[in-house]
């Protein structure tokens, strides 16, 4: 299982709609409050209220400027993984469009209006756990999954998985609740790790972080 934003995009597509489109300073008070006043449901809501300009002017600019993670192709040839986010399908597909690679896909959905973006979340069960809508119900019934991710999202889905990789505020979570996981750098990492070390990039370096 994939988380989406920060994931398999090496930017976070909600974060870089609201700061091309948005309000930024609505943004950041609203990060501030997730887990604290606010659900995370409840925060992405009023950030997506900021924005006002045409779905199809902030699709043309995340085509055009947000690159998927290097492997992600692979990776999902190889695994057929589904895609779990609390992101949008309007903003999710037109970048697996784009790089041409087909994926089962857990998001949201949006009503782009002029005054302001409505969010439409799915319908997801109050978790016992962290006490929020969680992936945990995308995912129920479902033992001894992977988990890949990186944000506040996957906190409580990757501490119900067989096998978690993390990286950025995902990474430093579960070090902190002294969870075990295996750090990335790209999907590369995570399917040599899974089919013990055999896949490497084709003809091209893997540009590791120092």
């Amino acid at each position: 299982m994939l988380d989406w934003d920060g994931t398999v995009t090496e930017v976070d597509t909600l974060h870089a709609a609201i700061d091309e489109f948005g309000d930024v300073d609505v943004f950041r008070a609203m990060e501030n409050e997730i887990g604290r006043r606010l659900t995370l449901q409840e925060v992405i809501a009023v950030e997506m209220e900021t924005i006002t300009a045409s779905l199809e002017e902030v699709v043309a600019f995340l085509v055009e400027t947000v690159p998927l993670r290097s492997g992600f192709a692979e990776i999902v040839e190889r695994h057929g993984p589904l895609v779990v986010s609390m992101g949008f399908h309007e903003l999710i597909a037109p970048l697996l469009k784009r790089d041409g690679v087909e994926v089962r896909v857990v998001a949201n959905r949006l009503d782009p209006q002029p005054a302001g973006w409505n969010a439409l979340f799915r319908q997801q069960a109050m978790c016992d756990v962290c006490g929020e809508p969680c992936k945990r119900s995308d995912l129920a019934g479902l033992d001894g999954f992977v988990y890949v991710g990186d944000g506040f999202s996957d906190r409580c889905v990757a501490q119900a998985a067989r096998r978690v990789f993390a990286r950025d505020g995902l990474a430093a979570y579960l070090a902190g609740k002294g969870v075990v996981f295996e750090g990335f750098d790209d999907f590369y990492d995570v399917a040599s790790a899974l089919d013990g070390g055999a896949v490497v990039p084709p003809t091209r370096s893997r540009g590791r972080k120092t």
